[in-house]
């Protein structure tokens, strides 16, 4: 993290949406950033890197960097792709999508040649957002944002398929999902209130024994450290605004002490909230 840029996307207000079109970087280094980038090879010959992964993309290919991945332009062609940016509360404002996110995070490329049927369908939403965004359509953002869902449930049932044994052998369940996707909404809409697992455990009818391993056993993440991501999400908004103290930021978000909210800042985006604050400025 600390050898990379985090980059602010700034979407056209009111958008939380921006498409780049086929006048992208031919190299750009490694970044950051809250927003999902999902690019569509136009050429042949695009290589890319998410993580310590580098993905040589041909024509039709599309490469998936989700909220937080490091990724970098290695090399592409001229007019070689394009690509959507959108924030990722489109993402975390619905929870189912939100409760597979970690099965969502882990698919970052669709071959053209393998999964024709995927890519095309999803090339040709990021065009149909292209063609919106340059109209003059009353209704563009909620047009562009109804093409973003249909490409994250695509996705959605597409790494869902390939994770039905892991899945079955964790021995999930469809009143597990429906008591996980209680817990998140709860959790979202209660995270700046001092909450606790009992009380959410309370709330959705379960023991607190019992919530704890479920929401373990379906996030693949403690209740505290969820909790601790929200609230983080939380502070980076507030953050951007500077009438506000670090410390108003840290228990606005929920947090009991400035001490707990500047380790777990750091940990999860890797600054300070000072640092932080300072790159978006």
């Amino acid at each position: 993290m600390n050898k990379t840029t985090q980059e602010t996307i700034h979407f056209d207000h009111p958008s939380s949406i921006s498409i780049t079109g086929d006048e992208t970087p031919e190299i750009y280094p490694p970044h950051w950033h809250n927003a999902a980038e999902f690019t569509v090879a136009l050429k042949d010959g695009c290589k890319y890197k998410v993580g310590d992964t580098l993905y040589k993309l041909n024509a039709g290919d599309i490469l998936l960097a989700w909220p937080g991945q490091i990724h970098e332009t290695v090399k592409i062609p001229k007019k070689g792709a394009m690509f959507i940016q959108f924030a990722s509360i489109i993402i975390e404002n619905n929870m189912d999508l939100l409760s597979v996110s970690r099965f969502l995070y882990d698919c970052n490329y669709i071959s053209a040649r393998e999964e024709p049927a995927l890519a095309e369908f999803i090339a040709d939403r990021i065009f149909e957002i292209d063609r919106i965004r340059k109209s003059n359509d009353l209704f563009a953002e909620s047009r562009s944002k109804g093409c973003v869902y249909e490409i994250l449930v695509r996705i959605g049932e597409h790494v869902m398929s390939d994770s039905r044994a892991i899945i079955e052998s964790e021995d999930t369940t469809k009143i597990g999902w429906q008591y996980i996707h209680a817990a998140c909404n709860y959790i979202s809409e209660n995270s700046s209130n001092p909450i606790t697992q009992t009380e959410v455990a309370d709330h959705i009818g379960i023991s607190t024994f019992y919530f704890s391993k479920l929401f373990k056993q379906y996030m693949h993440i403690s209740f505290p450290a969820y909790l601790s991501n929200i609230r983080v999400k939380a502070a980076t908004s507030l953050l951007l605004d500077k009438g506000l103290s670090i410390t108003d930021c840290a228990f606005m978000a929920g947090f009991q002490s400035t001490t707990t909210f500047n380790k777990v800042f750091r940990e999860i985006t890797g600054y300070s909230p000072r640092n932080y604050r300072k790159l978006y400025r």
